[in-house]
Protein backbone atom coordinates (compact mmCIF):
# COMPACT_ATOMS: atom_id res chain seq x y z
CA UNK A 1 0.00 0.00 0.00
CA UNK A 2 2.81 2.41 0.66
CA UNK A 3 4.88 1.40 -2.68
CA UNK A 4 0.80 2.69 -4.44
CA UNK A 5 0.42 5.53 -2.26
CA UNK A 6 3.97 6.29 -3.33
CA UNK A 7 3.39 5.97 -6.56
CA UNK A 8 0.29 7.72 -6.95
CA UNK A 9 1.89 11.02 -5.00
CA UNK A 10 4.32 10.77 -7.53
CA UNK A 11 2.60 10.80 -10.52
CA UNK A 12 0.17 13.69 -8.86
CA UNK A 13 3.11 15.73 -8.31
CA UNK A 14 4.25 15.18 -11.24
CA UNK A 15 1.28 15.75 -13.68
CA UNK A 16 0.08 18.95 -12.15
CA UNK A 17 3.20 20.90 -10.52
CA UNK A 18 6.06 20.00 -12.70
CA UNK A 19 4.90 19.40 -16.29
CA UNK A 20 4.12 23.23 -17.97
CA UNK A 21 0.68 23.25 -19.30
CA UNK A 22 0.35 21.99 -22.92
CA UNK A 23 3.39 19.52 -22.56
CA UNK A 24 4.58 16.08 -22.54
CA UNK A 25 6.58 14.85 -20.56
CA UNK A 26 9.75 13.16 -22.72
CA UNK A 27 13.90 11.44 -21.85
CA UNK A 28 16.75 12.59 -23.10
CA UNK A 29 18.98 9.74 -24.76
CA UNK A 30 22.28 10.51 -24.73
CA UNK A 31 25.58 11.97 -22.65
CA UNK A 32 25.19 15.43 -20.79
CA UNK A 33 27.13 17.34 -23.71
CA UNK A 34 24.70 16.23 -26.08
CA UNK A 35 21.66 16.66 -23.63
CA UNK A 36 22.56 20.40 -23.44
CA UNK A 37 21.53 20.76 -27.54
CA UNK A 38 18.40 18.34 -27.14
CA UNK A 39 16.86 20.84 -23.88
CA UNK A 40 17.09 23.62 -26.65
CA UNK A 41 15.43 22.27 -29.30
CA UNK A 42 12.68 20.92 -26.53
CA UNK A 43 12.48 24.33 -25.64
CA UNK A 44 12.19 25.81 -29.16
CA UNK A 45 9.54 23.48 -29.57
CA UNK A 46 7.06 24.48 -26.57
CA UNK A 47 5.51 20.92 -26.90
CA UNK A 48 8.03 18.86 -24.61
CA UNK A 49 9.26 19.10 -20.77
CA UNK A 50 12.28 17.10 -20.32
CA UNK A 51 11.73 14.96 -16.84
CA UNK A 52 15.28 13.23 -17.04
CA UNK A 53 18.09 11.82 -18.91
CA UNK A 54 19.43 8.60 -19.86
CA UNK A 55 23.28 8.64 -20.45
CA UNK A 56 25.12 5.47 -21.92
CA UNK A 57 28.03 6.60 -19.59
CA UNK A 58 28.49 5.70 -15.99
CA UNK A 59 30.19 8.86 -14.91
CA UNK A 60 26.99 10.84 -15.28
CA UNK A 61 25.01 9.07 -13.27
CA UNK A 62 23.71 10.96 -10.55
CA UNK A 63 24.55 14.12 -12.36
CA UNK A 64 21.95 16.95 -13.60
CA UNK A 65 21.86 19.54 -16.04
CA UNK A 66 19.65 22.71 -16.17
CA UNK A 67 17.96 20.53 -13.52
CA UNK A 68 16.88 17.95 -15.19
CA UNK A 69 18.51 14.87 -13.42
CA UNK A 70 20.29 12.20 -15.04
CA UNK A 71 18.11 8.77 -14.49
CA UNK A 72 20.10 6.03 -15.31
CA UNK A 73 21.94 4.17 -18.41
CA UNK A 74 20.61 3.15 -21.82
CA UNK A 75 20.47 -0.51 -20.82
CA UNK A 76 17.66 0.76 -18.10
CA UNK A 77 15.83 2.85 -20.06
CA UNK A 78 12.99 0.29 -20.04
CA UNK A 79 12.34 0.47 -16.35
CA UNK A 80 12.89 4.15 -16.45
CA UNK A 81 10.47 4.74 -18.66
CA UNK A 82 8.02 3.07 -16.50
CA UNK A 83 8.89 4.57 -13.55
CA UNK A 84 8.07 8.40 -14.58
CA UNK A 85 5.64 7.12 -16.54
CA UNK A 86 6.90 8.61 -20.26
CA UNK A 87 5.92 7.24 -23.35
CA UNK A 88 8.38 9.08 -25.60
CA UNK A 89 12.02 9.73 -25.83
CA UNK A 90 15.00 12.23 -27.77
CA UNK A 91 17.77 10.54 -29.24
CA UNK A 92 20.28 13.31 -28.59
CA UNK A 93 23.44 11.40 -29.36
CA UNK A 94 25.04 12.16 -32.72
CA UNK A 95 25.29 9.70 -35.85
CA UNK A 96 28.24 7.14 -35.16
CA UNK A 97 28.05 7.37 -30.96
CA UNK A 98 28.91 5.08 -28.72
CA UNK A 99 25.42 2.68 -28.18
CA UNK A 100 23.17 4.75 -30.58
CA UNK A 101 21.59 1.37 -32.29
CA UNK A 102 21.36 -0.42 -29.05
CA UNK A 103 18.86 2.54 -27.93
CA UNK A 104 15.80 0.93 -30.11
CA UNK A 105 16.85 -2.44 -28.79
CA UNK A 106 16.44 -1.52 -25.23
CA UNK A 107 13.35 0.99 -25.61
CA UNK A 108 11.30 -1.62 -27.47
CA UNK A 109 9.79 -3.16 -24.84
CA UNK A 110 9.02 0.13 -22.76
CA UNK A 111 6.68 1.08 -25.89
CA UNK A 112 8.70 4.10 -26.58
CA UNK A 113 8.42 6.11 -29.44
CA UNK A 114 11.76 8.09 -30.68
CA UNK A 115 12.48 10.84 -31.78
CA UNK A 116 15.55 12.61 -33.30
CA UNK A 117 17.49 16.30 -32.96
CA UNK A 118 16.62 18.51 -36.26
CA UNK A 119 18.95 18.39 -38.88
CA UNK A 120 21.15 21.07 -39.58
CA UNK A 121 19.46 22.55 -42.98
CA UNK A 122 16.35 22.59 -40.40
CA UNK A 123 17.92 24.77 -38.15
CA UNK A 124 18.55 27.10 -40.87
CA UNK A 125 15.52 27.08 -41.84
CA UNK A 126 13.68 28.07 -39.16
CA UNK A 127 14.60 29.69 -35.27
CA UNK A 128 11.90 27.42 -33.15
CA UNK A 129 12.78 23.60 -34.67
CA UNK A 130 11.22 20.87 -32.38
CA UNK A 131 12.34 17.12 -32.70
CA UNK A 132 11.49 15.41 -35.39
CA UNK A 133 10.46 11.51 -35.63
CA UNK A 134 13.54 9.34 -35.76
CA UNK A 135 14.43 7.62 -39.19
CA UNK A 136 16.33 4.28 -40.12
CA UNK A 137 19.07 6.24 -40.83
CA UNK A 138 19.40 7.52 -37.20
CA UNK A 139 20.33 4.44 -36.06
CA UNK A 140 22.87 3.06 -38.63
CA UNK A 141 25.51 5.46 -37.31
CA UNK A 142 26.60 7.62 -40.11
CA UNK A 143 28.46 10.18 -39.76
CA UNK A 144 28.03 13.72 -41.76
CA UNK A 145 30.31 13.30 -44.86
CA UNK A 146 32.87 16.87 -44.77
CA UNK A 147 32.92 17.99 -48.03
CA UNK A 148 34.86 20.63 -50.01
CA UNK A 149 32.25 22.63 -50.30
CA UNK A 150 34.93 25.29 -51.87
CA UNK A 151 36.61 22.96 -54.46
CA UNK A 152 32.91 21.81 -55.22
CA UNK A 153 31.68 25.31 -55.92
CA UNK A 154 34.84 26.52 -58.02
CA UNK A 155 33.84 22.98 -60.60
CA UNK A 156 30.68 23.77 -60.80
CA UNK A 157 29.22 26.92 -60.28
CA UNK A 158 28.67 29.03 -63.60
CA UNK A 159 29.35 25.65 -66.25
CA UNK A 160 27.21 23.13 -67.95
CA UNK A 161 27.06 19.27 -65.79
CA UNK A 162 25.29 16.34 -67.55
CA UNK A 163 23.80 13.40 -65.86
CA UNK A 164 22.61 10.15 -67.02
CA UNK A 165 19.94 7.86 -64.99
CA UNK A 166 19.18 11.51 -63.20
CA UNK A 167 16.03 10.44 -62.54
CA UNK A 168 16.80 7.08 -60.37
CA UNK A 169 17.66 7.24 -56.50
CA UNK A 170 21.09 8.01 -57.52
CA UNK A 171 21.37 9.97 -60.36
CA UNK A 172 18.39 12.58 -58.83
CA UNK A 173 20.39 13.35 -55.61
CA UNK A 174 23.20 14.21 -57.69
CA UNK A 175 21.17 16.55 -59.68
CA UNK A 176 19.74 18.14 -56.25
CA UNK A 177 23.38 18.59 -55.00
CA UNK A 178 25.44 19.78 -57.94
CA UNK A 179 22.18 22.51 -58.18
CA UNK A 180 22.90 23.54 -54.71
CA UNK A 181 26.48 24.95 -55.95
CA UNK A 182 25.36 26.96 -58.66
CA UNK A 183 25.45 25.24 -61.77
CA UNK A 184 24.80 27.29 -64.76
CA UNK A 185 22.93 24.91 -66.74
CA UNK A 186 22.05 21.13 -66.01
CA UNK A 187 21.61 18.60 -68.53
CA UNK A 188 19.43 15.36 -66.89
CA UNK A 189 18.95 12.15 -69.20
CA UNK A 190 17.01 9.45 -67.99
CA UNK A 191 14.99 6.50 -70.20
CA UNK A 192 12.25 7.15 -68.39
CA UNK A 193 9.08 9.77 -69.18
CA UNK A 194 7.73 9.56 -65.69
CA UNK A 195 11.12 9.78 -63.48
CA UNK A 196 12.61 12.99 -65.88
CA UNK A 197 9.17 14.79 -65.62
CA UNK A 198 9.13 14.40 -61.80
CA UNK A 199 13.13 15.71 -61.20
CA UNK A 200 11.63 18.21 -63.96
CA UNK A 201 8.65 19.34 -61.43
CA UNK A 202 11.33 19.51 -58.20
CA UNK A 203 14.17 21.10 -59.91
CA UNK A 204 11.99 24.23 -61.29
CA UNK A 205 9.88 24.83 -57.88
CA UNK A 206 13.07 24.40 -55.97
CA UNK A 207 16.13 26.25 -58.30
CA UNK A 208 14.25 28.59 -60.37
CA UNK A 209 17.84 30.48 -61.52
CA UNK A 210 18.91 27.50 -63.06
CA UNK A 211 18.47 26.29 -66.89
CA UNK A 212 17.73 22.71 -66.58
CA UNK A 213 17.76 20.86 -69.51
CA UNK A 214 15.73 17.09 -69.48
CA UNK A 215 15.62 14.57 -72.11
CA UNK A 216 14.21 11.29 -72.27
CA UNK A 217 16.77 9.18 -74.03
CA UNK A 218 18.33 6.19 -73.94
CA UNK A 219 22.41 5.43 -72.97
CA UNK A 220 22.41 2.77 -75.82
CA UNK A 221 21.90 4.88 -78.10
CA UNK A 222 25.40 6.90 -79.17
CA UNK A 223 23.47 9.00 -81.70
CA UNK A 224 21.36 10.96 -79.40
CA UNK A 225 23.40 11.18 -76.59
CA UNK A 226 26.20 12.34 -78.39
CA UNK A 227 24.06 15.36 -80.30
CA UNK A 228 23.05 15.98 -76.68
CA UNK A 229 26.16 16.63 -75.28
CA UNK A 230 27.46 18.47 -78.38
CA UNK A 231 24.54 21.21 -78.11
CA UNK A 232 25.54 21.57 -74.64
CA UNK A 233 29.09 21.08 -74.19
CA UNK A 234 28.96 20.35 -70.32
CA UNK A 235 32.02 20.45 -68.38
CA UNK A 236 31.33 17.72 -66.33
CA UNK A 237 29.62 14.00 -67.53
CA UNK A 238 28.25 12.13 -64.37
CA UNK A 239 27.03 8.50 -65.39
CA UNK A 240 24.40 6.64 -63.19
CA UNK A 241 22.34 5.17 -65.65
CA UNK A 242 22.64 0.96 -65.49
CA UNK A 243 20.57 -1.85 -64.72
CA UNK A 244 20.99 -2.90 -60.81
CA UNK A 245 18.63 -5.28 -59.98
CA UNK A 246 20.78 -8.99 -59.03
CA UNK A 247 18.02 -11.16 -59.40
CA UNK A 248 16.19 -9.70 -62.68
CA UNK A 249 19.53 -9.25 -64.46
CA UNK A 250 20.46 -12.81 -63.35
CA UNK A 251 17.59 -14.58 -65.40
CA UNK A 252 16.03 -13.86 -68.35
CA UNK A 253 17.88 -10.23 -68.62
CA UNK A 254 21.36 -11.13 -69.08
CA UNK A 255 21.82 -9.06 -72.58
CA UNK A 256 20.11 -6.09 -70.99
CA UNK A 257 22.78 -6.16 -68.30
CA UNK A 258 25.65 -6.14 -70.78
CA UNK A 259 23.86 -3.40 -73.38
CA UNK A 260 23.32 -0.82 -70.74
CA UNK A 261 25.70 -1.42 -68.43
CA UNK A 262 28.70 -1.89 -70.56
CA UNK A 263 27.87 -0.50 -73.72
CA UNK A 264 25.71 2.16 -72.20
CA UNK A 265 28.99 3.24 -70.34
CA UNK A 266 31.42 3.09 -73.16
CA UNK A 267 29.36 5.32 -75.06
CA UNK A 268 28.80 8.03 -72.52
CA UNK A 269 32.87 8.19 -71.75
CA UNK A 270 33.66 8.41 -75.43
CA UNK A 271 30.91 10.99 -75.88
CA UNK A 272 32.38 13.08 -72.43
CA UNK A 273 35.66 12.53 -74.48
CA UNK A 274 34.43 13.41 -77.76
CA UNK A 275 33.41 17.14 -76.92
CA UNK A 276 36.24 18.01 -74.41
CA UNK A 277 34.37 17.57 -70.95
CA UNK A 278 37.01 18.27 -68.10
CA UNK A 279 36.03 15.11 -66.19
CA UNK A 280 33.76 11.67 -66.39
CA UNK A 281 32.53 10.22 -63.57
CA UNK A 282 31.19 6.01 -63.34
CA UNK A 283 28.77 5.33 -60.50
CA UNK A 284 29.63 1.66 -59.66
CA UNK A 285 28.66 -0.87 -57.61
CA UNK A 286 30.28 -3.21 -54.43
CA UNK A 287 28.88 -5.63 -56.40
CA UNK A 288 31.83 -5.62 -58.95
CA UNK A 289 34.27 -6.86 -56.94
CA UNK A 290 34.83 -10.86 -57.15
CA UNK A 291 30.87 -10.62 -58.91
CA UNK A 292 29.08 -14.04 -58.81
CA UNK A 293 26.18 -12.43 -60.79
CA UNK A 294 25.72 -11.13 -63.99
CA UNK A 295 25.07 -7.30 -62.64
CA UNK A 296 28.21 -7.49 -60.75
CA UNK A 297 30.35 -8.58 -63.72
CA UNK A 298 28.65 -6.27 -66.12
CA UNK A 299 29.71 -3.29 -64.13
CA UNK A 300 32.95 -4.39 -63.49
CA UNK A 301 33.41 -4.76 -67.02
CA UNK A 302 32.40 -1.12 -67.30
CA UNK A 303 34.99 0.52 -65.19
CA UNK A 304 37.63 -2.07 -67.23
CA UNK A 305 36.12 -0.19 -70.27
CA UNK A 306 35.79 3.37 -68.67
CA UNK A 307 39.72 2.56 -67.62
CA UNK A 308 40.72 1.94 -71.21
CA UNK A 309 38.86 4.91 -72.79
CA UNK A 310 40.47 7.07 -70.30
CA UNK A 311 43.91 5.75 -72.04
CA UNK A 312 43.05 6.70 -75.08
CA UNK A 313 41.34 10.21 -73.95
CA UNK A 314 44.13 12.16 -71.92
CA UNK A 315 42.30 15.35 -72.06
CA UNK A 316 39.18 14.04 -70.07
CA UNK A 317 39.53 12.55 -66.09
CA UNK A 318 37.93 9.93 -65.91
CA UNK A 319 37.30 7.95 -62.76
CA UNK A 320 34.52 5.19 -61.32
CA UNK A 321 33.23 5.57 -57.50
CA UNK A 322 32.45 1.96 -55.94
CA UNK A 323 29.76 1.88 -52.66
CA UNK A 324 27.14 -0.65 -51.11
CA UNK A 325 23.53 -0.08 -51.18
CA UNK A 326 21.85 3.28 -50.49
CA UNK A 327 18.79 3.35 -47.78
CA UNK A 328 15.73 3.87 -49.51
CA UNK A 329 17.14 3.74 -53.75
CA UNK A 330 14.57 2.20 -55.80
CA UNK A 331 14.83 -1.69 -55.54
CA UNK A 332 16.62 -1.73 -52.48
CA UNK A 333 15.38 -3.63 -49.20
CA UNK A 334 14.12 -1.07 -47.46
CA UNK A 335 11.31 0.37 -49.43
CA UNK A 336 10.20 -3.88 -49.86
CA UNK A 337 10.51 -4.24 -46.15
CA UNK A 338 7.86 -1.35 -45.31
CA UNK A 339 5.68 -2.40 -48.20
CA UNK A 340 5.96 -5.94 -46.30
CA UNK A 341 5.29 -4.25 -42.92
CA UNK A 342 2.59 -1.62 -44.53
CA UNK A 343 0.81 -5.07 -45.02
CA UNK A 344 1.21 -6.66 -42.09
CA UNK A 345 3.98 -9.01 -43.44
CA UNK A 346 5.48 -11.21 -42.99
CA UNK A 347 8.76 -9.77 -43.90
CA UNK A 348 10.73 -11.67 -46.19
CA UNK A 349 14.89 -12.00 -45.79
CA UNK A 350 16.91 -14.51 -47.93
CA UNK A 351 19.16 -16.15 -45.27
CA UNK A 352 19.63 -15.22 -41.42
CA UNK A 353 23.37 -14.13 -41.96
CA UNK A 354 23.45 -12.12 -44.93
CA UNK A 355 25.03 -8.74 -44.34
CA UNK A 356 25.28 -5.37 -46.78
CA UNK A 357 26.99 -2.17 -46.50
CA UNK A 358 24.61 0.91 -46.19
CA UNK A 359 24.88 4.71 -46.50
CA UNK A 360 22.23 7.07 -47.21
CA UNK A 361 21.32 9.10 -50.59
CA UNK A 362 22.40 12.61 -49.74
CA UNK A 363 25.88 10.59 -48.55
CA UNK A 364 26.71 8.72 -51.61
CA UNK A 365 25.77 11.42 -54.04
CA UNK A 366 28.37 13.95 -51.92
CA UNK A 367 30.85 11.42 -52.09
CA UNK A 368 30.88 10.73 -55.40
CA UNK A 369 30.60 14.81 -56.12
CA UNK A 370 33.61 14.66 -53.92
CA UNK A 371 35.38 11.95 -55.67
CA UNK A 372 34.69 13.52 -59.09
CA UNK A 373 36.66 16.85 -57.67
CA UNK A 374 39.76 14.68 -56.49
CA UNK A 375 40.02 12.22 -58.64
CA UNK A 376 43.31 11.22 -61.29
CA UNK A 377 42.13 9.48 -64.52
CA UNK A 378 41.60 6.09 -65.06
CA UNK A 379 41.17 5.69 -60.88
CA UNK A 380 38.45 3.90 -59.15
CA UNK A 381 37.44 5.19 -55.67
CA UNK A 382 36.23 3.03 -52.99
CA UNK A 383 34.09 4.33 -50.31
CA UNK A 384 34.38 3.94 -46.70
CA UNK A 385 30.68 2.33 -46.22
CA UNK A 386 31.71 1.95 -42.10
CA UNK A 387 30.34 -1.31 -40.66
CA UNK A 388 27.99 -4.13 -42.49
CA UNK A 389 24.55 -4.39 -41.04
CA UNK A 390 22.89 -8.06 -40.93
CA UNK A 391 19.92 -7.35 -43.16
CA UNK A 392 18.01 -9.63 -40.18
CA UNK A 393 18.39 -6.81 -37.70
CA UNK A 394 17.76 -4.41 -40.70
CA UNK A 395 14.33 -5.65 -41.05
CA UNK A 396 13.83 -5.90 -37.01
CA UNK A 397 14.67 -2.15 -36.87
CA UNK A 398 11.71 -1.40 -39.03
CA UNK A 399 9.20 -3.56 -37.59
CA UNK A 400 10.23 -1.80 -34.61
CA UNK A 401 10.11 1.53 -35.77
CA UNK A 402 6.72 0.38 -37.53
CA UNK A 403 5.47 0.47 -33.57
CA UNK A 404 4.73 -3.63 -33.83
CA UNK A 405 6.28 -6.41 -32.79
CA UNK A 406 8.18 -9.02 -34.82
CA UNK A 407 5.01 -11.59 -33.12
CA UNK A 408 2.99 -9.09 -35.09
CA UNK A 409 4.40 -8.82 -37.85
CA UNK A 410 7.15 -12.20 -38.56
CA UNK A 411 10.38 -12.21 -40.59
CA UNK A 412 10.64 -15.41 -42.07
CA UNK A 413 13.74 -16.61 -44.53
CA UNK A 414 13.13 -17.59 -48.09
CA UNK A 415 16.86 -19.08 -49.06
CA UNK A 416 19.22 -16.92 -51.17
CA UNK A 417 18.48 -15.80 -54.35
CA UNK A 418 20.52 -16.79 -58.16
CA UNK A 419 23.90 -14.89 -57.80
CA UNK A 420 23.44 -13.22 -54.73
CA UNK A 421 26.61 -13.11 -51.68
CA UNK A 422 26.19 -13.67 -47.99
CA UNK A 423 28.58 -11.12 -47.40
CA UNK A 424 29.91 -7.68 -50.45
CA UNK A 425 33.40 -7.02 -50.58
CA UNK A 426 34.67 -3.35 -51.77
CA UNK A 427 38.07 -4.47 -52.85
CA UNK A 428 38.79 -7.43 -55.16
CA UNK A 429 41.60 -10.43 -54.43
CA UNK A 430 44.83 -8.72 -54.96
CA UNK A 431 44.04 -4.83 -54.80
CA UNK A 432 45.14 -2.99 -52.18
CA UNK A 433 43.98 0.59 -51.70
CA UNK A 434 45.88 4.60 -50.96
CA UNK A 435 44.43 7.36 -49.06
CA UNK A 436 43.10 10.15 -50.33
CA UNK A 437 42.75 13.50 -48.41
CA UNK A 438 39.47 12.78 -47.86
CA UNK A 439 38.82 9.95 -44.56
CA UNK A 440 36.01 8.53 -46.71
CA UNK A 441 37.68 7.80 -49.97
CA UNK A 442 40.08 5.31 -51.13
CA UNK A 443 41.67 4.74 -54.19
CA UNK A 444 41.74 0.87 -55.62
CA UNK A 445 45.28 0.01 -57.26
CA UNK A 446 44.18 -1.41 -60.10
CA UNK A 447 45.14 -1.76 -64.05
CA UNK A 448 44.95 1.88 -65.02
CA UNK A 449 44.66 0.77 -69.21
CA UNK A 450 41.77 -1.41 -67.72
CA UNK A 451 42.94 -4.08 -69.74
CA UNK A 452 40.21 -4.60 -72.12
CA UNK A 453 39.83 -3.36 -75.81
CA UNK A 454 36.26 -1.41 -76.23
CA UNK A 455 35.91 -1.96 -79.91
CA UNK A 456 36.23 -5.99 -79.41
CA UNK A 457 33.90 -5.98 -76.04
CA UNK A 458 31.22 -3.89 -78.47
CA UNK A 459 31.80 -6.60 -81.16
CA UNK A 460 31.42 -9.56 -79.19
CA UNK A 461 28.57 -8.28 -77.45
CA UNK A 462 27.03 -7.45 -80.92
CA UNK A 463 27.63 -11.21 -81.76
CA UNK A 464 26.29 -12.59 -78.77
CA UNK A 465 23.01 -11.83 -80.44
CA UNK A 466 19.20 -10.72 -79.06
CA UNK A 467 18.95 -13.85 -77.33
CA UNK A 468 22.25 -16.10 -76.57
CA UNK A 469 22.55 -18.51 -74.36
CA UNK A 470 22.55 -18.54 -70.68
CA UNK A 471 26.23 -20.49 -70.50
CA UNK A 472 27.66 -18.66 -74.04
CA UNK A 473 27.01 -15.20 -72.34
CA UNK A 474 28.78 -16.14 -69.07
CA UNK A 475 31.65 -18.11 -70.55
CA UNK A 476 31.92 -14.55 -72.57
CA UNK A 477 31.76 -12.48 -69.36
CA UNK A 478 34.26 -14.73 -67.76
CA UNK A 479 37.15 -14.00 -70.58
CA UNK A 480 36.60 -10.56 -69.80
CA UNK A 481 36.28 -10.66 -66.03
CA UNK A 482 38.49 -13.32 -64.39
CA UNK A 483 37.16 -12.76 -60.80
CA UNK A 484 33.84 -13.79 -62.23
CA UNK A 485 32.31 -17.02 -60.83
CA UNK A 486 28.92 -17.68 -61.72
CA UNK A 487 26.48 -19.31 -59.04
Amino acid sequence: MLLVAARAAWRTLFERAVLPTGTRPILIVGALQDAADALRALKGSGHWHPVGIVSHLESEQGRSLQGVPVLGTTTNIDSIARSVDVRTALLASPAGSEGRSEVLKYSSDAGLALLAMPRPDEWLRTESVGPRRIELEDLLGRVQVQLDAKGLSDLFAGTCVLVTGAGGSIGSELCRQIARFGVARLVCVDVSEFAIYQLEQELREAHPQMQGMYYTANVREVERLHAIARLHQPTVVFHAAAYKHVPLMESLNEIEALRTNVLGTMNVARVAAAIGAARFVLISTDKAVNPTNVMGASKRLAERVMQAVASEHPGTRFVAVRFGNVLGSSGSVVPLFAEQIARGGPVTVTHPDIVRYFMTIPEAAQLVLQAGLMGQSGQIFVLDMGEPVKIVELARILVRLSGKTEQEIPIVFTGLRPGEKLYEELLANGETTEPTPHPKLHVAKTDASGGVNPEAVSQSIADLGVEPSASALRSWLQTQVPEYTAR
